[in-house]
């Protein structure tokens, strides 16, 4: 499960260093994607797995859109011997990471962020916005 929230930085090469309690959970190989609100999503296998088989269950002629979302980026990733990945250059894009970021747990999965996006994402939570969607969920 992953909780948390990492402040890192993207170097020259778009390689992120992931820490290490981190790269437990992950496992050898993972995989990366399109996130919402404009961040990129990391995986562990099992938890993609898990994520593409509820995808696949969408009726194809309605939800086409969601589901090439998430697949045409996707892709397979290891870290590399010091624990970094590669970004590509159409994560940095799509989610404006230019080199301070944040890794934030999300429990399935991980998500990248910049850092100041993060902190105006942050500032729109509060307590009662949060008890409302508990409440409208029946939680």
């Amino acid at each position: 499960m992953f909780y948390g929230e990492y402040r890192h930085s993207i170097d020259a090469k778009g390689r992120l260093f992931i820490p290490v309690k981190l790269r437990e959970e992950l496992g050898e190989k993972f995989m990366l994607s399109r996130g919402l609100d404009k961040c990129v999503a990391i995986y562990p296998m099992e938890a993609w797995n898990d994520f593409t088989e509820r995808l696949e269950k969408l009726p194809v002629a309605k939800e086409r859109r969601v589901r090439r979302y998430f697949y045409s980026g996707a892709y397979e990733c290891s870290l590399d011997s010091q624990g970094r990945i590669v970004l590509s250059q159409m994560y940095r894009d799509f989610a404006s990471l230019d080199k301070d970021v944040i890794i934030a747990g999300n429990r399935s999965h991980l998500e990248i962020w910049d850092a100041k996006a993060w902190d105006t994402e942050q500032q729109f939570v509060n307590n009662e916005e949060i008890i409302k969607e508990l409440e409208e969920l029946d939680f």
